[in-house]
């Protein structure tokens, strides 16, 4: 959402790395240019490309490589595949990579990826999803606990009683379970009225679609739907609603509440004309912009530590040697929706 480029003097690249030891969460960005092609090549791993978001962050990556100074290999993609995944990060590291950014599939199966990538001295920068373990010099990521508490308050707002569904993304991934229970959690403390019911569609439309089929069908009374992934999960919703002749526009008395993440120009579409209740705009640019940021620092031999940013984030150890920049991800309703600051107005 923010494209703001921080230089500062070739110069301060050897006091820099004269620094990294005691490990700083200033931002220091290295300059725009040249640093990138000295600390090596870098490649990038994208999970999917079958959803609108991972289509715009594989178009951004190119973009705020170059804007950082990187020199980063075409993206390679994993085609929800985890095992192609790992082979295609050591594929990445025959090549000679210096430094990888990498959106694990899988949270637990991307561990193997990572240990071949420290046994070459390369540091990794997680995008999107933290792995299980593993070494990783940082986690570029929204708090995904924020998205599912944030589709309960939005949805809380309209319905306090009666049922609600959440399409849940794929529960290998942490970034799945964390919506999940958050959402859950939400609900049973605030909306105990609301009784939460569940489609495991693991990120793809299909089974969000036969899920939503069954539920609606046994439950012509539901009120609501959260939908972990919009980009994804938005036209199969929308189908089955009509199929079960349940799709009203937003005011209207029998409209269904439609929540999701993501924050795609079909999503922000869809709230302008009223069919979309509200998004969680999780940020696309940024997560480009900051992986290569942090792997560049990486790469130049700097280490890290928890607290806040010079780029509106906090840094939290989420676990043990897990350090996650957490960017900002805002609710986009009708009030906000055309805020030049959305990434997905900006397309």
């Amino acid at each position: 959402m923010r494209t703001r480029v921080i230089k500062v003097a070739v110069a301060a690249t050897a006091l820099g790395l004269a620094l990294s030891a005691c490990g700083s969460t200033k931002d220091n960005a290295p300059s725009s240019g040249g640093g990138g092609a000295q600390g090596g090549k870098v490649g990038a791993t994208i999970p999917l490309l079958t959803s609108p978001f991972w289509q715009a962050y594989n178009n951004y990556v190119p973009q705020k490589a170059k804007e950082q100074g990187v020199d980063a290999l075409p993206t390679v993609n994993a085609d929800s595949d985890s095992a192609k995944q790992i082979t295609d990060i050591n594929t990445l590291l025959n090549q000679g990579v210096k430094g990888l950014v990498v959106t694990p599939l899988d949270s637990a199966a991307v561990v193997a990826g990572l240990k071949a990538a420290e046994n070459k001295g390369v540091p990794v920068v997680a995008v999107d999803v933290a792995p299980e373990s593993g070494k990783v010099a940082m986690v570029v990521r929204a708090d995904n606990k924020a998205y599912g508490t944030k589709a309960c308050e939005a949805i809380g707002a309209k319905v306090t009683s009666g049922k609600v569904v959440q399409v849940m993304g794929d529960l290998a991934s942490v970034n799945g379970r964390d919506r999940s229970e958050a959402f859950r959690q939400c609900m049973k403390a605030k909306f105990p009225g609301v009784q939460v019911l569940e489609v495991a569609a693991e990120w793809k439309a299909d089974k969000a679609s036969s899920g939503l089929d069954s539920l609606l069908t046994a439950n012509p009374d539901i009120k609501a739907v959260y939908m972990q992934a919009g980009g994804v999960y938005l036209a199969p919703t929308q189908q089955a609603l009509k199929r079960k002749n349940l799709y009203f526009p937003v005011g209207d008395p029998k409209h269904v509440v439609l929540v999701s993440n993501d924050g795609i120009p079909q999503e922000l579409a869809a709230i302008r004309a009223g069919e979309l209740d509200a998004t969680v705009s999780q940020p696309a640019d940024d997560y480009a912009k900051f992986g290569m940021y942090w792997v560049k620092k990486a790469m130049a031999g700097e280490t890290f530590k928890a607290g806040p940013t010079d780029h509106g984030s906090t840094i939290v150890e989420v676990r043990p040697g897990i350090l996650e920049d957490q960017l900002p991800a805002p609710v986009v309703t009708k009030d906000n929706v055309d805020d030049k600051a959305l990434w997905g107005n900006n397309l």
